[in-house]
């Protein structure tokens, strides 16, 4: 099960995966990430892992596609959260930010949820649509 949550930044875009992964439910969170790099510059992701037992082989082919196309494109992503209590994920996520410098990727035990959906919320100075929001207040 793959499904999207509710992040109160827009230009997030959190996912909960559990059980057993399917290629339609990865396609839902594909079209979500691509509309909110459509509507933002920079876009940040929220994934909270629970008991993930396996992707479909469609599912796991779809997310090596998408995933080698957003390579060329890593710009637009700012953070990734990585919630979760399963050592084998965490090792993964910390590859992944070694792997990919742009992306800042850091994990967050169950219990810092609250902790990981701040961090993941926040965008980097200048990316703000109001400059205030980046500490200016006229000259």
């Amino acid at each position: 099960m793959l499904e999207l949550i509710s992040h109160p930044a827009d230009h997030v875009v959190a996912l909960k995966a559990g059980g057993i992964v399917t290629a339609r439910e990865l396609q839902c969170a594909i079209d979500a990430i691509e509309a909110a790099k459509k509507a933002h510059p920079r876009v940040s992701m929220v994934a909270e892992i629970d008991d993930l037992r396996w992707m479909t082989l469609t599912a796991l082919m779809k997310d090596i596609g998408y995933g080698l196309t957003q390579l060329g494109d890593l710009k637009h992503y700012y953070r990734a959260a990585v919630i979760t209590d399963k050592e084998w994920i965490k090792h993964i996520a910390h590859l992944e930010e070694r792997l990919f410098k742009a992306l800042e990727i850091r994990t967050f035990p169950r219990r810092d949820r609250d902790a990981a959906m701040a961090w993941v919320g926040e965008l980097p100075k200048g990316a703000h649509e109001d400059p205030e929001e980046d500490g200016y207040h006229g000259a």
